[in-house]
C-alpha cells in the first residue's frame, strides 16, 4: 500500500474542507419577535420595508430567520400579553414601535434585546439613558418630540387664519404627554390656542369630536398613538365633514384621505431598524448601540382633499412638499 505523505493529506484537507462545511447542517435560525400595536393590514408597508432591510443584509424567513408576528389590532391593553408570549418563545430579540409597544416589551424582559423601529422619544420616558449610550436592553430609532412644533408651524403657515387647533392625544401615552407640551409651547409663540382632546380609547372619540365643535376649533392636529392611528378613518372623516384643515403625523392618514402629513420617511426607518437587528445577532449589545434619528423627512399634501374641502394651499407651502397627491 502506498503511503500518502503528510503534505498531501493536508493539501487534500484544505481542498475538501469547504465541501465538508457545505455538507454540515444549516447554521442557527434566529427567531425575531415582532410586536406591533395596529393591525396586520395597516402595518403591511412597514413590515415589508423591514423585511426588505433584512433581505439586503442576507436574512430570509425560512432560511436563517423566523419572525413571530404579534399584532394588538389597535388595543394597547393586549400588548403586555403579546410581549409575554414572545418572551416565553425565547425569541432572540424583539422589534417593536410606539410608546405602548416599547413599554410592554420593557416590562416583559430586561435581558432579551429590544429594537425600536419607530418612537417619538426614548430618553424622556426613561427607556434609554441617552441616545449615545442607551445602557440597557433597548436601542433603535427615535424621532424626538420636536416634530410636534414643526407640524403646527407648517399648518399655521399654510392657513394663517387659524386660531384654535384641536389636538387629539392619549394621556396614557408617555410620548403624547411630551408632544402636547411641545405643541403648546409652539402654539404660544404662533399665537394659536391648543384644544387638547383626550382619547384614551375608541369610545372617547365621539366626545372629543363634540368638544372640538363646541370650542369652535378651526384646524386639527393628530399625533402618533395606537388608538388614534387604528381609528384614523374616523378622524379624517370628521375633519372632512367639518372642513377643518388638518395635519397628521403618519402616512397612513394620507392613505385614508388626510390633508397634510409631516414626519419621517417610515419605510426608510423600518429598513434601518434591520441594521440594528443584524448587529445584535452578530453579537453587539443594545446598551452600546447608539440610538439613531431619521435622516429623511417628508411633507405630503393631498390636493384632492384640499379641493374637496374648498381649501387653498399657498404656493410657498406646496413648493416645500416632497409629495403632492393630485
Amino acid at each position: 500500500m502506498r503511503r500518502i505523505g503528510l503534505a498531501v493529506v493536508l493539501a487534500l484537507g484544505l481542498v475538501l474542507a469547504p465541501l465538508a462545511v457545505e455538507a454540515q447542517p444549516a447554521g442557527k435560525v434566529w427567531r425575531i419577535g415582532l410586536l406591533m400595536s395596529p393591525s396586520v393590514s395597516s402595518e403591511r408597508a412597514r413590515i415589508e420595508a423591514f423585511r426588505q432591510g433584512l433581505g439586503d443584509l442576507g436574512y430570509a424567513e425560512g432560511r436563517n430567520i423566523t419572525i413571530e408576528y404579534r399584532y394588538a389590532d389597535g388595543n394597547a391593553e393586549r400588548l403586555p400579553t403579546l410581549a409575554a408570549e414572545l418572551v416565553r418563545l425565547n425569541v432572540d430579540l424583539i422589534v417593536t414601535a410606539g410608546d405602548f409597544g416599547i413599554r410592554a416589551a420593557k416590562e416583559a424582559t430586561t435581558t432579551i434585546p429590544i429594537v425600536v423601529a419607530l418612537a417619538g422619544d426614548l430618553v424622556g420616558p426613561g427607556y434609554v439613558a441617552s441616545l449615545a449610550r442607551p445602557g440597557g436592553n433597548i436601542t433603535g430609532l427615535t424621532t424626538g418630540p420636536v416634530l410636534s412644533q414643526k407640524r403646527l408651524e407648517l399648518l399655521k403657515t399654510a392657513f394663517p387664519q387659524i386660531a384654535r387647533v384641536a389636538l387629539f392625544w392619549n394621556p396614557n401615552n408617555t410620548v403624547n404627554v411630551t408632544n402636547l407640551k411641545e405643541t403648546e409651547a409652539a402654539a404660544q409663540a404662533l399665537g394659536v390656542r391648543v384644544l387638547a382632546l383626550e382619547v384614551r380609547r375608541a369610545e372617547d372619540l365621539e366626545g372629543a369630536f363634540q368638544r372640538a365643535l363646541r370650542d369652535r376649533a378651526d384646524a386639527m392636529l393628530s399625533i402618533g398613538d395606537t388608538v388614534l392611528v387604528f381609528h384614523r378613518r374616523r378622524i379624517v372623516d370628521f375633519a372632512g365633514k367639518n372642513r377643518l384643515p388638518a395635519m397628521y403625523s403618519l402616512p397612513e392618514y394620507m392613505e385614508d384621505g388626510g390633508l397634510m402629513m409631516y414626519g419621517p420617511n417610515v419605510a426608510d426607518i423600518y429598513r434601518r431598524a434591520a441594521t440594528f437587528v443584524d448587529k445584535i445577532l452578530k453579537g453587539a449589545k443594545p446598551a452600546n448601540l447608539p440610538v439613531e434619528q431619521p435622516t429623511k423627512f417628508e411633507l405630503v399634501i393631498n390636493m384632492k382633499t384640499a379641493k374637496a374641502l374648498g381649501l387653498k394651499i399657498p404656493p410657498s407651502v406646496l413648493g416645500r412638499a416632497d409629495q403632492v397627491i393630485e
